[in-house]
């Protein structure tokens, strides 16, 4: 019986020492609190480049409106200047996921409604099909220079929570500034 009475006694001393032992605590925690702080990091990180790519969105989609509205009549060797000069703002982000087109529309007097005179871009719209505007744009009888952006942002780090990335648009409107309407090419005005 004193075997069992030794062997019982042994293996509390031994409890005991490990529950008061408090050399690996320290260790413990940095595992446990480590990842949640990466995870943390890298989150905010990524989380902050996605904001400055949104906003750099929108600064493009406000440079291109402002860039052909500033024109009495643009070619396509000036829209061209214009997509370049656009993504130029991106840096230092890849261009390569960008999308951009510029169209001029035409608000009908009758219908207030919005209709492509020309369309220029990654994605060029039907000349003569609907665009919805804003209300307070719905002026008839005028142009607009209606320009769209889109860009497709994959986190470097964040691929497991959106592996196929995150797409960001923009729209942006500005009227003519120089003249009734901007020419494409040397056409005239037209009220398709």
């Amino acid at each position: 019986m004193k075997p069992v009475a030794t062997f019982w006694g042994r293996a509390c001393d031994q409890v005991r020492g490990f529950v008061a032992d408090r050399r690996g605590i320290a260790a413990t925690e940095f595992a446990f609190i480590v990842p949640l702080m990466l995870v943390a990091f890298f989150g905010a990180v990524e989380f902050s480049s996605g904001l400055a790519v949104a906003r750099k969105t929108s600064l493009m989609s406000r440079t291109l409106a402002n860039l052909a509205s500033q024109n009495v009549s643009v070619t396509d060797t000036q829209l061209n200047n214009f997509f370049a000069a656009s993504v130029a703002i991106m840096t230092p982000y890849d261009s390569s996921p960008i999308q951009s087109t510029i169209s001029e529309l035409y608000v009908d007097p009758n219908t207030l409604a919005a209709r492509v005179q020309w369309s220029v871009g990654s994605a060029p719209r039907t000349v003569g099909s609907a665009v919805s505007v804003p209300t307070q744009l719905q002026t008839g009888g005028t142009y607009l220079i209606y320009s769209e952006v889109s860009y497709r942002y994959v986190p470097t780090v964040g691929y497991v929570m959106a592996p196929t990335g995150v797409l960001l648009n923009d729209v942006a409107y500005s009227r003519p500034r120089q003249s009734t309407c901007v020419l494409y090419n040397a056409s005239g005005c037209t009220t398709l």
